[in-house]
């Protein structure tokens, strides 16, 4: 154990080469290569599985056949930019929430981080995110051990020294506190930001469900849910703001995963939040995500963790 956190141990990392595919620090390159989370594989067509969603604060009974094809049609826009998918393994462990992979893991140009979600029922999914990662070839830095949570979904890179961690209800300081001890001695740079209360402790309120970085110096955002110092903070690094149009705000209007080249993701039930991004010279790809977005309140970038951008 090493500041709290654990540190994976050398022998058990897989060999790296020049040909190793992954990286991090950056939310806005070329997206090259992807981990995704389909329907099928967290079980949503299994009834004993579907019957928890009201616990973990879906909007209604999940429709698995709508919410797999849906995640379709993103993959599918996700290889029509050049990204590589990986869907990753089912396990008996996972839940209705695994099909947002984004949040169980953090990649860096060093390896991954296994996150510990603030979610109880996502704790197993950082776990396995390590395993088929593994198996990829990325080799793991560390994993966040209790009494620290840490979700991705509060993770955001700046630039590709300085990262951004929202302290929210699934990141607390600790989580925060081990992510910079894991990463300052790697000449990297990590900030606080605070979030508010939000609809509380049982809804997901991630810093990225208030800024989605769209390139190096744009960002959406839901200017009136950010702290006043998160505000001064991107307004100092020179980001210019295009704000969601707050009557979307509820379908997710502000999470949009940037494709890299002025290409983005967004969901088609907020056009016109997406009509601003086109106004501002975005090309916007976007699908449908009634079931599996609105519905467990998680978007484009919830549902997907990258892992090689150019």
């Amino acid at each position: 154990m090493a500041a709290g956190f654990e540190k994976l141990a050398a022998d058990a990392l897989p060999p790296t080469t020049p040909e190793t595919r992954f990286n991090g620090h950056s939310m806005v390159g070329a997206l090259k290569r992807v981990l995704v989370c389909s329907p099928r594989t967290a079980c949503w067509h299994q009834p004993e599985r579907a019957a928890r969603w009201r616990e973990l604060g879906f909007v209604h009974a999940p429709n698995f056949e709508k919410a797999q094809a849906q995640h379709e049609a993103l993959c599918r826009e996700l290889e029509a930019c050049g990204a590589e998918v990986e869907d990753i393994p089912p396990a008996m462990e996972l839940s209705l929430d695994a099909v947002y992979a984004h949040d169980a893991s953090l990649p860096t140009d060093f390896g991954l981080i296994l996150m510990r979600p603030g979610k109880p029922n996502r704790v197993f999914e950082g776990k396995h995110h390590g395993s088929f990662c593994q198996i990829l070839g990325i080799p793991m830095l560390a994993k966040i051990t209790a009494p620290a949570t840490s979700e991705a979904g509060d993770m955001v890179w700046l630039d590709s020294k300085t990262l951004l961690i929202g302290h929210s209800y699934r990141t607390n300081d600790q989580g925060i506190q081990q992510i910079r001890g894991l990463l300052k001695p790697k000449g990297m740079e990590v900030l606080s930001a605070p979030l508010p209360h939000g609809p509380g402790p049982s809804a997901c309120l991630h810093l990225m469900s208030l800024i989605s970085l769209l390139d190096e110096r744009t960002a959406l955002v839901d200017l009136p849910w950010l702290a006043v110092e998160t505000v001064e903070l991107l307004s100092a690094r020179g980001y210019q703001f295009i704000e969601i149009d707050y009557s979307e705000r509820d379908t997710l209007a502000c999470n949009v995963l940037s494709l890299g080249e002025k290409r983005l993701l967004a969901l088609e039930e907020n056009p016109k939040t997406n009509q601003k991004l086109r106004a501002a010279g975005f090309d916007v790809r976007t699908f449908a995500g009634s079931e599996l977005c609105i519905n467990g309140r998680g978007g484009p970038t919830c549902l997907t963790r990258p892992l090689l951008r150019g």
